[in-house]
């Protein structure tokens, strides 16, 4: 499909043949999690694709700290290529992960393997409910641990967005909010201190850039979506969440359609946090 998306044939090819025809090694990367239910072990043990390694994505792609720090603030890259090698990848490999939730939380695991150095991630698009739907076989209970990698992980392979120039970026940037409308209206709030959005941001929620079958819209839909939204030639992109894990999704797309976004990591629960920064309520001016 791209060097971003993998369809299930292709995955299930891949597994059949050890490796990808256009990348290497195939590993795969179960990431379950959900706002509501962030312990996903169970559901992958009711069934995950054959020899998917489960990752916890609140202790093995996010640190935990200060509330000034957000929900989910970047893991130490040493503790990240320790799960990375205990997840059995080398160099070289081509990376697939998926989750049950149309990849808005597998999408974490994309991005930041990739803003750590791993060259070749993928999503399966459509995520389990693909594999599924296809007729593949599930395994089901603990897949059997790999041999150990030796993957070597370096932070900086994609630009990101430090909480210290979020306030002025949409004076000449693109900031998109990738929550719900609601949240960024500042009508709800359920879990961080203060409801809004950064001054400045524009609503886009994650959830439409894909469809009912959790499939992301093809390029040239996204591209259109988001140049509608302001992206234009020459402006740059950021793109923030709730916690740093659905704004990895919206950069999927924002990549998807030609873009290369900065993501601001500590997103809404870090700038929320900090009572001298500014909130506003309401919908975006037109």
């Amino acid at each position: 499909m791209s060097d971003v998306l993998v369809t299930a044939t292709e995955l299930r090819d891949a597994l059949a043949a050890g490796r990808f025809a256009d990348g290497g090694p195939v590993r795969v990367l179960d990431v379950r999690w959900r706002l509501d239910r962030p312990d996903g072990l169970p559901e992958y043990r009711d069934g995950h694709i054959p020899g998917a390694q489960y990752v916890d994505l609140d202790h093995e792609l996010a640190a935990h700290g200060e509330p000034t720090e957000g929900r989910h603030p970047l893991p130490p890259v040493e503790a990240l290529q320790e799960a990375a090698r205990r997840w059995g990848i080398d160099d070289g490999d081509t990376v697939v992960v998926y989750d049950d939730l149309k990849n808005l939380s597998s999408a974490r695991a994309w991005w930041l393997l990739r803003y750590a150095g791993v060259a070749d991630v993928r999503l399966l698009d459509g995520s389990l409910r693909a594999w599924t739907d296809a007729g593949f076989d599930v395994e089901t209970g603990d897949a059997t641990p790999p041999a150990p990698g030796s993957v070597t992980l370096i932070y900086g392979a994609l630009p990101v967005l430090p909480l210290d120039d979020v306030a002025g970026f949409a004076d000449g940037g693109l900031l998109l909010d990738a929550r719900a409308g609601e949240r960024y209206r500042g009508e709800v709030e359920p879990i961080d201190p203060r409801a809004g959005h950064v001054p400045g941001a524009v609503s886009a929620p994650t959830t439409e850039n894909v469809g009912a079958d959790g499939r992301f819209h093809d390029p040239d839909a996204l591209r259109a979506r988001f140049t509608e939204l302001g992206a234009l030639p020459g402006v740059e992109v950021g793109v923030y969440c709730g916690s740093g894990v659905t704004a990895a999704h919206q950069a999927v797309a924002l990549t998807l359609a030609g873009f290369t976004p900065r993501v601001f990591p500590g997103s809404w629960s870090q700038w929320s946090n900090h009572p001298e920064l500014p909130v506003a309520t309401g919908p975006e001016p037109r």
